[in-house]
């Protein structure tokens, strides 16, 4: 297995960088994973590929503002990307720091309403630890001053649509820097055509991290290295994956977060509820132990999430898919159109 052995070709005009006008506008690819039967659809047809019995699994993070934009003392610029908040009473996270000078230990940055961010040491994975002070609330100060974090193939400003748009409607847990994108499609009237043929629904929390925006830099993608991301999965969650079961209905997980947490709290045997920190990384070989079919978006080349889906229906196939669906001009990536593997 190799890197490139996952690169497709994919024409610019395809990223999509706004969202649709309306969420439930997407167009679907559906994906027979037994036949390999490709069709095109609609996300708003969703229910016609679904069963009673069957369980939708959302994932319920909330994106915050995690972009901020200073100065040095000295009156460089830099900017701030908020990764994970540290245990801890104070106010300290892990953050991408990017300035004309690499940042050091005893950096001040100074930022919006006289907020100040202190580095008190480094973070890992090329991040650094940072301390603010005067923000009082700090979620709130965050919110009117953080920037939306839109994905870096989106090569334009935050609008005020995006605090809107790149957020799920069913977002309650925040701490994620990057949306499931898979549950942006979803709206109360699309849920509620989802219940009405007999489809349950249930959640849990991952909070999308850095990982999924780090490239795959070894020739051996089994080398990659996941980067750690917070997730709580609820006993009611847990409950609805055992009746869904017994009813010979399919556990469908709607998007690659939600997939990575099942199968992660799977790791030991049984499907447990419960919280901590998942890396796990899934790739062709990997056998699936939770989700029988996946909702998702359409995933960059040579990236961790296509080759979780790629493990979930076969390269060869999710390859066949992406060609069709570059010649149907589908449109690619976080605001773009959604595929059903089943």
């Amino acid at each position: 297995m190799r890197l490139k052995d996952f690169d497709y070709f994919l024409p610019e005009k395809l990223i999509a960088v706004e969202p649709p006008e309306k969420r439930e506008s997407a167009r679907l690819l559906a994906v027979d994973r037994c036949s390999g039967a490709l069709t095109n659809s609609a996300i708003a047809s969703l229910p016609d590929f679904l069963r009673k019995g069957d369980l939708l699994v959302f994932n319920d993070t909330k994106v915050i503002p995690a972009r901020l934009y200073g100065r040095k003392k000295s009156g460089g610029r830099v900017e701030l990307f908020l990764v994970r908040r540290a245990a801890g009473e104070a106010e300290e996270w892990s953050a991408l720091i990017r300035s004309s000078k690499p940042p050091r230990v005893g950096t001040l940055i100074e930022l919006a309403d006289g907020v100040v961010a202190a580095v008190i040491d480094t973070a890992g994975e090329g991040a650094w630890l940072v301390r603010f002070t005067n923000a009082g609330d700090f979620a709130v100060w965050l919110e009117q001053n953080g920037a939306v974090p839109l994905p870096p193939y989106i090569r334009r400003e935050p609008q005020k649509a995006d605090r809107h748009r790149y957020q799920t409607v069913f977002a309650r847990e925040a701490g994620a820097v990057a949306a499931p994108t898979a549950g942006l499609h979803f709206t109360e009237e699309l849920l509620g055509s989802i219940a009405g043929v007999g489809v349950a629904t249930a959640f849990l929390t991952l909070h999308v991290g850095l990982g999924t925006f780090m490239p795959v830099r070894v020739d051996d993608p089994r080398q990659h290295k996941m980067h750690r991301e917070f997730y709580s999965i609820p006993p009611e969650t847990i409950a609805a994956v055992r009746r869904c079961r017994q009813s010979g209905g399919r556990v469908i997980a709607v998007g690659t977060t939600v997939a990575r947490t099942l199968e992660y709290a799977a790791t030991k045997g049984e499907l447990e509820a419960g919280s901590g920190d998942a890396d796990i990384f899934i790739y062709p070989g990997y056998r699936f132990k939770v989700v029988d079919a996946l909702v998702t978006n359409f995933h960059l080349p040579m990236s961790t999430l296509l080759m979780l889906v790629s493990a979930f229906a076969g390269r060869e196939l999710i390859l066949a898919a992406y060609r069709h669906a570059v010649e149907q001009e589908y449109r690619f990536f976080s605001y773009g159109d959604a595929m059903f593997i089943y």
